[in-house]
């Protein structure tokens, strides 16, 4: 099917599911985010891709692939493309998937008294979401909880920022915090939260004892002293100068990485 205008029926649905308006459907914007949509095994509800992009021959073979495992596909111009885009330059491609399953039960099953998990509490910023997800990965995490308030793991922006690894990860979303605390202290999962003021920096903690949960706060505020008390540990991360504090990826990179270091070396 080729599309002709912007009120077709499917692209009005791509905008719907963009905005976070279709619960069961994510947007997947861009070839190589889609190729991993594809190579993850979810389910393709329809693909819509651009008539330049089709004349590239990198691109020909993902969208067969693509078209083939859809519901339905579409062509259109790249002028219709960017009435449904998330960015300022379409990038010839949408793909509109079933929402990962996510929950406690995807977690379960992947925790051991070995395991590091990342848990996200209240991070309003989808770009900062979806960089602590790829971060995770590649710091060999287990698994990523991501709290009630916290950005949708699953919207467009996050999904850029995780490039792929949203579609990995075992992921339990719009959890309850203090349920998650709960569901920690039953498995012996040590909780670990940053805070700027602790006593212990991250470096000298070890990170090979035990099952640990790393618990960042939100970008603005941080944690409250409350949620600070209810974890088992704060660490900080020692800084110069007149920085009070680092962006929260950045920081969850640092620590998820001196984590993997130590675990490395046991």
């Amino acid at each position: 099917m080729h599309i002709t205008s912007r009120d077709n029926a499917l692209l009005r649905q791509a905008r719907l599911v963009r905005d976070g308006k279709v619960d069961e459907l994510i947007f997947v914007e861009g070839l190589r985010l889609a190729e991993e949509a594809l190579n993850s095994g979810l389910k393709i509800e329809a693909v819509i891709y651009s008539d330049e992009l089709l004349r590239k021959e990198r691109a020909q073979t993902s969208i067969k692939q693509l078209a083939e495992v859809a519901k339905r596909s579409a062509s259109a111009s790249e002028k219709l493309l960017e009435s449904i885009s998330y960015t300022k330059t379409p990038q010839g491609i949408v793909v509109l998937a079933q929402r990962p399953v996510s929950g406690v039960d995807q977690l379960t099953p992947v925790v051991d008294s070995t395991s590091l998990l990342v848990v996200l509490h209240q991070l309003n910023n989808p770009v900062n979401v979806g960089a602590i997800i790829r971060t995770a990965e590649a710091a060999a995490v287990a698994g990523v909880i991501t709290t009630k308030n916290t950005s949708d793991p699953f919207s467009p922006k996050s999904l850029r920022g995780a490039m792929g690894s949203a579609f990995r990860l075992p992921m339990w979303a719009d959890a309850d915090y203090e349920q998650v605390m709960e569901w920690c202290d039953a498995r012996n999962i040590q909780t670990v939260c940053t805070d700027a003021s602790a006593k212990t920096s991250y470096a000298e903690f070890s990170w090979t004892t035990s099952a640990i949960a790393l618990i960042l706060g939100p970008e603005s505020t941080g944690l409250t002293d409350n949620e600070i008390a209810a974890a088992e540990l704060a660490v900080r991360i020692p800084m110069s100068g007149e920085v009070e504090s680092l962006n929260v990826s950045v920081a969850a990179g640092i620590v998820l990485f001196e984590a993997a270091r130590q675990r490395r070396q046991r």
